[in-house]
């Protein structure tokens, strides 16, 4: 083991002395807290307050559209006709940012025209049509019944059907914190490749120039395999315990900085409904979702216990994987051989990602239950159904996942290692079945 553990911290050594791997440690975070900062400000896009002149020439409105006065949005009213160029080249509307037409039809036509100089953000949108809706179903009311506005609102109650399943009646569950897991899955999957890829490439070099040789005559072939890949995966450890670090900083800082009110829902003021109802209204707008996402990342989800799930099933997929590398470096006879098997490989890490895909999605499904037991998808999957949470009493699972797959990671590993012994130091050969089978005979 001492001579394994001398190779992996010259691999280690050549690796973070790499001005590629400082690149990507910082580089990498950089990135990703870029993206998650486009997502948490998808739903906030386009002018945030408005000021609205409205044109009710019959007065249909009562110069009134919410109870009292929001943040967001202002309306002022004119009994006056304004043709829409009017409104856009005259210096005395300059201060308003939209016009909105009111006319009788609009009881019979439930149509509204609002022409902006700026598009609005989705959530002013929303809540410009709702508060407008609302008020052209008051005027409704008194022109053509007998009923008070809350009574009528009783009646018109629409019926709520909510699915949910039997393992999850508080519906506590979600596709979001599967989209986390997959996430993490994904990462999984990139570091796994592009480490993977780092093996070969170190052993098809070392091979062709006939270092290997220099090598082997103080190693054994297995502890030069496994020194290889411990030595890069602790060069890969290195890089995503960075990446941790410089993530989780970076998403203090958003929290303290950017984002911290998750939840204002101040810009509703005005809206004439309960607090349960403003609340399901929010939760079904652009910002609603957006508030969800941030309050996913905040709130719901326990980083911790994702972490240490990561990290061991990070581990075992890279040796398991690792092992595939090696053998294909070890054994090629050119670069190009080497190349060639690649595809294989190339094609399980993407069948993982979909697997994980289609855990999200059908969470329950029998093909769900097979994937997360097979090594090849299971890193991936796991992630993605520890992140929804395993109903009571059924974790087990996981630990059934990860017991196949270190089991599995000792086979390869041990195949690896016999393809690795009796391949490294052959040369100009075309890869054949049968001298795969004749190296894995031989002892």
């Amino acid at each position: 083991m001492r001579n394994s553990w001398l190779v992996a911290k010259r691999e280690l050594k050549e690796r973070i002395s790499n001005s590629a791997f400082l690149w990507m440690l910082f580089i990498g975070p950089i990135v990703s807290l870029f993206l998650i900062y486009l997502l948490f400000k998808a739903g906030d896009e386009g002018k945030s307050t408005l000021r609205i002149l409205i044109v009710d020439p019959i007065n249909l409105m009562d110069t009134k559209i919410v109870a009292q006065e929001g943040k967001t949005i202002d309306y002022y009213f004119t009994d006056k006709y304004i043709e829409v160029e009017e409104f856009r080249d005259s210096k005395k509307y300059k201060d308003f940012d939209a016009l909105m037409e009111v006319n009788e039809k609009i009881l019979m036509n439930k149509k509204a025209f609002i022409f902006y100089r700026e598009s609005p953000s989705p959530d002013l949108k929303m809540q410009l049509k709702f508060q407008l809706e609302r008020r052209v179903e008051e005027v409704m009311i008194e022109e053509f019944t007998r009923l008070s506005v809350d009574e009528f609102r009783q009646i018109k109650q629409p019926l709520n059907v909510d699915f949910r399943n039997v393992y999850d009646p508080k519906n506590e569950a979600s596709d979001m914190e599967g989209w986390v897991g997959f996430v993490f899955g994904a990462i999984i999957v990139l570091f796994v490749l592009l480490f993977g890829m780092t093996i070969l490439r170190s052993t098809t070099r070392e091979k062709s120039n006939r270092i290997v040789e220099v090598l082997l005559a103080s190693v054994k072939p297995s502890r030069l395999m496994l020194g290889k890949i411990t030595g890069i995966g602790i060069s890969a450890l290195i890089q995503i315990i960075g990446w941790i670090i410089l993530i989780s900083l970076g998403l203090f800082v958003f929290r303290q900085t950017i984002f911290p009110d998750l939840f204002d829902l101040s810009s509703w003021e005005g809206i004439q409904v309960t607090s349960d109802v403003q609340q399901q209204i929010i939760d079904s707008t652009p910002v609603g979702r957006y508030n969800q996402f941030i309050e996913l990342i905040y709130e719901r989800i326990n980083f911790g216990y994702m972490l240490i799930h990561f990290m061991l099933l990070f581990v075992l997929a890279y040796f398991f994987y690792g092992s595939f590398f090696s053998a294909i470096g070890a054994t090629a006879g050119t670069e190009s051989d080497g190349q060639q098997f690649l595809f294989p490989i190339l094609f399980i890490l993407g069948f993982s990602l979909y697997a994980g895909y289609y855990a999200i999605i059908l969470p329950d499904s029998q093909f769900t239950q097979w994937m997360q037991f097979i090594p090849f998808t299971s890193p991936v999957v796991v992630m993605v159904k520890i992140a929804q949470g395993y109903p009571d009493g059924t974790y087990y699972f996981a630990i059934f996942s990860i017991l196949i797959l270190i089991v599995s990671t000792y086979v390869f590993l041990s195949i690896a290692g016999r393809l690795y012994k009796n391949g490294i130091l052959q040369f100009g050969h075309q890869v054949r079945i049968r001298n795969l089978i004749s190296w894995l005979k031989k002892s």
